[in-house]
């Protein structure tokens, strides 16, 4: 069970899961600071001063400055500031990741088409036969009836000899 676990580890993608979690652990904390420390402050200044941060709601009784203030008292509180920077966050983070997708898509190269099938013996003889039968039907079409040297040519003459019994057969 060791060596299969250890098997299951070792593959290719669980080591590239790793080392992906990681590196978006890393940027999710780069974002998060970009959005914190530089567009909402930048934002809330030409939105006259506003702190995103410290937007909320009280559920409770009381008036309170901060979402501490609040806590502190034991108020629960609708915090909508945080919530507006976290979706900030996330689409900055879903913005970077469709970029760097598209990019991988891009570098990409077309896979080879695959190689036309080999016509074997039997696919040979296959069609030789369709071909063979087919052919009365289609003579039958243009307008050969009877059953006299014509019909023996097209080989109406083996399936009755009328155009109209070989149809019906088809």
């Amino acid at each position: 069970m060791i060596r299969e676990f250890k098997e299951f580890v070792m593959r290719g993608n669980v080591m590239d899961l790793a080392v992906g979690v990681i590196i978006g652990a890393a940027f999710g904390k780069i974002v998060g600071s970009l959005v914190n420390d530089v567009l909402m402050p930048a934002l809330g200044l030409l939105l006259g001063r506003v702190d995103f941060g410290n937007l909320f709601v009280t559920l409770g009784e009381g008036t309170f400055a901060t979402i501490a203030d609040a806590k502190k008292a034991g108020v629960a509180t609708l915090n909508y500031g945080v919530f507006l920077n976290t979706i900030i966050e996330f689409l900055i983070v879903a913005f970077a990741i469709f970029m760097v997708v598209k990019q991988v898509n891009r570098l990409k190269r077309p896979e080879p088409a695959a190689a036309p099938a080999r016509r074997t013996a039997r696919t040979a003889r296959r069609r030789s036969r369709w071909r063979r039968r087919s052919a009365p039907l289609h003579l039958a079409a243009l307008g050969t009836r009877g059953t006299g040297q014509g019909a023996k040519d097209t080989g109406l003459a083996r399936h009755g000899g009328s155009a109209v019994s070989a149809t019906r057969r088809a």
